[in-house]
């Protein structure tokens, strides 16, 4: 008998809503990107027993949570410090691998009542394993693949992977799979020794790239991050004005996304409800960075309820949407049906 333990719940302290949940399937990280002092802090990259992720899992369905939200430092790398070893999770042979894993954590459920979302998640080869899972309905057709930057001096300069032709032609093929991928990514402007014109490439990365969701951060010195010396800092002014003109150049490659979902219809997350109506996610919308579905007339809805919508309106974040009685959407390759 432990008298701390035995107060903790089967499914562990959740600090989310009942229906979501983060699951970390790893602590700390193999590379050393000059801006960063996780590695330094945490140590490099030690994944959990894929056994003990899928244990977690299950006891978070069995508490009613509707999604998980897969979190690491790394999370393509996920099992590279344990070979990618095979252990029996749940009755059977289970891979520790990123793909091994979210092919086992669909098996709890389709995206139909059980979500699966990737964060993190590095532009390496093995991100083309899970996009067959995207197709079977397994996982959602969300990636969060922070980017930082599209000049190669500056990828290089970061200690970043990234080869931009690559990329655009992986995004390419991952799109002619998965019509309705929602790619996320983040990107740091400002970055020490960063030229007008390197930022004009990632412009044009943004450009071509057309990507669904966009961060984007200032570079500010970390203590202790190699960065600080690299090349001379950029000066503040500078570095807003970027920030806003890319801003701007997302903005209407979102509003443009946004505005192409008018009339469709999907199936939704109910996150909250109040006098006026539900707010909701959509398969293209995590927790809390991306953006929301307001339900009109949804005062009847309850959070943690999955529901068909239809959408009326759009701006460039989110999305308004009325309830419809349909069968659910098919969850092949397209969660949103035209």
């Amino acid at each position: 008998h432990d008298p701390f333990v035995d107060l903790v719940p089967p499914q562990g302290i959740k600090l989310t809503p009942k229906h979501y949940a983060y699951l970390k399937i790893s602590e700390g990280c193999n590379h050393r990107c000059t801006f960063c002092i996780i590695p330094s802090m945490r140590g490099d990259l030690v994944s959990r027993p894929v056994s003990e992720v899928l244990n977690e899992a299950k006891r978070l369905k069995e508490a009613g949570v509707k999604e998980l939200l897969v979190v690491s430092q790394d999370t393509a790398a996920y099992g590279v410090d344990v070979k990618y070893k095979t252990e029996f999770a749940e009755g059977r042979p289970t891979k520790t691998s990123m793909t091994g894993l979210s092919e086992a954590l669909g098996e709890l459920g389709g995206v139909d009542n059980f979500w699966i979302r990737l964060h993190y998640v590095y532009p390496y080869p093995n991100v083309e394993e899970v996009i067959p899972l995207m197709v079977e309905g397994k996982i959602l057709p969300y990636l969060d693949m922070p980017l930082q930057h599209a000049n190669a001096r500056v990828l290089k300069a970061m200690k970043r992977p990234g080869n931009v032709e690559k990329t655009l032609e992986r995004i390419k093929k991952w799109r002619a799979a998965v019509p309705n991928l929602t790619i996320r990514s983040t990107f740091i402007v400002g970055f020490p020794g960063e030229t007008e014109e390197e930022f004009q490439e990632l412009l044009d990365f943004l450009e071509a790239a057309q990507l669904d969701r966009v961060g984007c951060f200032q570079y500010s010195p970390v203590t202790g991050a190699v960065a600080n010396d690299i090349a001379e800092a950029i000066p503040d002014e500078i570095k807003q004005a970027r920030y806003d003109r890319f801003m701007a150049a997302q903005q209407v490659i979102s509003t443009a996304k946004m505005q192409a979902k008018i009339g469709l219809t999907m199936q939704v997350l109910v996150d909250k409800v109040d006098h006026e109506g539900a707010v909701a996610r959509s398969p293209a919308d995590a927790p809390e960075i991306d953006g929301l579905v307001f339900i009109e007339g949804g005062t009847g809805l309850i959070p943690g309820q999955f529901v068909n919508v239809e959408i009326i309106d759009a701006n460039e974040y989110d999305l308004w949407a009325k309830p419809v009685e349909s069968a659910k959407p098919k969850a092949a390759s397209c969660i949103e049906l035209a």
